[in-house]
Formats: C-alpha cells, structure tokens, sequence
C-alpha cells in the first residue's frame, strides 16, 4: 500500500506541481486517508487532490472475497476557482468519499453520484459530486500485474436540483446540459442549470 500511495503522490507531484497545503484524516476501520490541496496561481484554479483511496483496490461489497490485488483503484480530484468562497472547508468531505469503498463497499466509477448529506465547504450550494470520467487532468497511473491501474477521477460538484434530475435523466444528460448552458463547472459558487 505504501509504495503504491508514493507512486500516486509522484504523480500527482509530477503533473499539478508541489502541494502547497495537505490534511490527513483517519475514520475507525480505516485507512488513512489524505488530501492535498494545489494552487494554480496563474490559471487562478485550486485543486484538491485525495491520497489513500488507491491503497487498496475497491471491491464488489457481495462478493464473499476481496482480492487485496486485483479490482478498480481510485483518487478523486476536485478543481475550483480561487477566491470566490472558502473552499479548504472541502478537505473532510472530499475525505469522507475517498473513505466511502472502505467504510460502505462503494465501488466509485464515472457517472456515479456521491453525496456528503452537507455544504462541500460553507455555504456552498453543492452537497453531491458527480464522477466525471478519468485522463483529462492527470493520466492513469501503471501499476505492476495483477493489479489495476490508479485512475484520478474528477468530481463535479451538483446542487440538490441537478443531483435530482440527473438521478431521472442519467449523468450524460446533466453533462450534456451543462455544455449546452457554458456552465462553469469550477465557479464555487455557481447557480443550477436550467432544468426544464
């Protein structure tokens, strides 16, 4: 686990830069599970990286064995505009869902919904995220046979309107939505699309 944990953090380091602040948090029965926040100053982008999903791989929660190799291995990446709200409040939340394959079983995938049950940061309109697909922002991480690659899966925050309609209509028809609308998907404080 460790040294596949120094491969993401590698990686991570090697394409967002030095994180210039990290949190760590442990949950009974669990990992440890780590959160390392990056400053794009010139972009004017903030981004908030998980550590300690990928340590072990995410399994079926029926299946009667859990093979501590093979299976699908995660972290979860959020990017924000700097300024606009006190985002560093997302450090526990994003912490929580990096903790939820162990915690509840859940296997994290693109275009699955996960909620927080409150504000990702104070004040803010979102308390879910929607799992965008992963190779965009930084690429899948190799790791040695038999197990999977590490993918860093992009979170977009939804408002309890979007997370609703997207659970009805599917997350390509939110997505679809949102282009349709030039919805800036990292504005902190953003408004819902238009839903009807």
């Amino acid at each position: 686990m460790e040294e596949v944990l120094a491969l993401v953090e590698a990686r991570l380091r090697g394409t967002l830069g030095e994180p210039d602040a990290r949190a760590a948090v442990t949950f009974l029965g669990t990992d440890r599970i780590e959160v390392l926040r990056f400053a794009d100053e010139a972009g004017g982008i903030v981004r908030y990286a998980t550590l300690g999903m990928a340590g072990s791989p995410m399994a079926d929660p029926t299946a009667a064995f859990a093979d501590p190799h093979k299976g699908p291995r995660a972290e979860l990446l959020l990017s924000v505009r700097a300024g606009r709200a006190e985002t560093d409040g997302v450090l526990r939340p994003l912490a929580v869902l990096a903790a939820s394959p162990q915690v509840e079983g859940v296997v994290v995938v693109p275009g699955a919904s996960l909620d927080v049950g409150e504000p990702l940061w104070p004040g803010a309109p979102f308390t879910s995220v929607l799992v965008a697909e992963p190779g965009g922002l930084v690429e899948d991480l190799d790791l040695d046979e038999p197990m999977e690659p590490v993918r860093f899966l992009p979170l977009l925050p939804m408002t309890s309107n979007e997370a609703a309609w997207k659970r009805v209509h599917g997350a390509a028809a939110l997505q679809e939505r949102w282009l349709a609308h030039g919805t800036d998907l990292r504005d902190p404080v953003r408004r819902s699309v238009p839903l009807d």
